[in-house]
């Protein structure tokens, strides 16, 4: 290398140093701009599920005296009596039970409603408006609604009963009948999201594949299985989870139906919840449980990703 090469490199030098310092004004420029405009989310964000999450962990390792105010330390002692204890394995169990009443018939319903308002018929978008509509109708409208129809005295279910020669039953005082009865309750008040969704992956699935699946004899039930089914897990999939998500967050509708009676047979975790944060101003076992919650949600959404996405078609 001679001289004059020499002193072009230490030429360049400066221009080189120059254009990577002004590289890096520019990704911090971008970062500072993308921050601020992520500033509203992360503030509001923060505020209601960030820290009231950090709060319950917080609250979780101290016990709470009968007036509601902070208590001694008691480390994970408290989480290992609590979620160990009979009532939070009764609240477990019943969560579940209702998940299970909710979540396969809301959408099996909601397919059901959404192949049919699919069809191209004469005034069809009139039921697309009647199947949807409940996802403008509030937890409360919705619970007074079914709290009517399932009255014991005054009810239609049981007018049909009696019309029918059967007993009256009292859906929301009877054992066996109260967790089905608010299931039922959820299932309608769903059903519209569902129905929306669905209609929705329906519609996007290409005409062009119908049209091949006809030309080579497929119709009926071997078109649905082979084409649609396949076409639409993505919509399914997610309509499952959330669907979950909503049944393990489910208060209103108990609150208003039967408040967790008759003897905790409809008390889920998050009724549960309410119940020993307002009602016994025991904020950590209440702390604890809705730690327990998170958890389990988060759990259940990692397995349903996990392994019911294995079953889901992309195009």
């Amino acid at each position: 290398m001679n001289g004059t090469d020499i002193n072009a490199n230490q030429r360049l030098l400066p221009i080189a140093v120059a254009g990577r310092l002004l590289q890096r004004l520019r990704g911090i420029n971008r970062l500072g701009f993308a921050l601020l405009f992520l500033a509203p989310s992360l503030v509001i964000f923060g505020a209601f599920v960030f820290y009231p999450l950090v709060k319950a962990l917080y609250l979780g390792f101290y016990e709470t005296d009968p007036f509601g105010n902070q208590g001694d330390f008691v480390g994970i002692d408290q989480y290992r009596t609590v979620m160990t204890s009979e009532f939070f394995r009764h609240s477990l169990w019943v969560t579940f039970l209702f998940a299970l009443y909710t979540v396969p018939p809301g959408i099996l319903l909601g397919l059901a409603l959404a192949l049919l308002a699919n069809q191209k018929l004469p005034g069809i978008s009139i039921f697309r408006v009647m199947f949807s509509s409940t996802v403008a109708t509030s937890v409360a409208v919705a619970s007074l609604m079914w709290l009517t129809l399932l009255n014991p005295s005054v009810g239609l279910l049981n007018y049909f009963l009696v019309e029918a020669g059967q007993p009256r039953i009292d859906w929301l005082n009877d054992l066996d009948w109260a967790l089905p009865a608010v299931s039922a309750t959820t299932v309608w008040l769903n059903l519209g999201l569902a129905f929306i969704v669905i209609l929705a992956g329906l519609q996007a699935i290409p005409e062009e594949l119908y049209e091949s699946a006809r030309v080579e004899g497929a119709s009926g039930w071997p078109l649905f299985w082979h084409v649609t089914l396949p076409m639409l897990s993505p919509t399914l999939f997610f309509v499952s989870v959330v669907g979950t998500i909503l049944a393990f967050q489910s208060f209103g509708q108990i609150h208003i139906l039967t408040r967790g009676g008759p003897v905790d047979a409809t008390t889920v975790i998050v009724y549960s919840i309410w119940e020993d944060a307002f009602q016994r101003f025991d904020y950590g076992v209440a702390s604890v449980q809705a730690v327990g919650l998170f958890l389990l949600v988060l759990g259940l959404t990692v397995v349903q990703i996990r392994f019911l996405e294995r079953r889901v078609f992309y195009q």
